[in-house]
């Protein structure tokens, strides 16, 4: 009995590329779809462009900015956060997609005051060992507003921070500076007050 030639299988270079690496795509699909997500709502990595957080972050240090802990508290003073510009900032050229990386130094409710080179936070000075230097200019005293931070830079005399464009919304923040992944020799937790 002679085969049909119809009947004999169909050589593999006949298939489309795309259907014999069905499952490899479908796990790059996920893997894709995985890292999106984590990035949108878990963490995300950050790049310091500027010398405003010295001597905490220097320019040029990469960061991991988690998502999660203020989904779950507000963000608490000390903390080192990133956040897209308020109006104020936006009004002066910068873009909703630039992030800023400040330490929060009050919440709502707070009165806060820079003078004689101390910030006084409701009338107490505060301990600030992670300055570069002494502020060099007054401000206040003001009172934070409902959903609103303070935020400022640890290098105090160049940073464009709220002593300059006011009060931060809560909704702005992005998250919170977790980890200094680069450079390798200064690997670690950010640290908080």
């Amino acid at each position: 009995m002679t085969a049909n030639p119809d009947d004999r299988p169909q050589s593999s270079s006949s298939t489309p590329w795309w259907r014999s690496q069905g499952e490899n795509i479908r796990l790059i699909l996920i893997a894709l779809v995985i890292a999106l997500l984590l990035r949108t709502f878990v963490a995300e990595p950050r790049y310091i462009p500027s010398d405003s957080m010295l001597p905490t972050l220097e320019q040029g240090d990469r960061l991991l900015i988690e998502k999660v802990s203020y989904h779950f508290q507000p963000p608490q003073r000390g903390d080192v956060i990133v956040f897209s510009p308020p109006v104020q900032l936006q009004r002066q050229g910068y873009q909703t997609n630039q992030a800023f990386i400040k330490r929060v130094v009050a919440r709502a409710g707070d009165t806060v005051r820079v003078a004689n080179g101390r910030v006084y936070l409701n009338g107490e000075p505060q301990v600030e060992p992670y300055i570069a230097e002494l502020p060099r200019y007054q401000w206040g005293p003001a009172t934070v507003p409902p959903d609103r931070l303070m935020v400022m830079g640890d290098n105090r005399n160049n940073s464009n921070d709220s002593h300059i464009w006011g009060f931060l919304p809560v909704e702005n923040v992005i998250g919170r500076a977790a980890i200094r992944f680069w450079p390798f020799d200064r690997v670690g937790g950010i640290e908080g007050k």
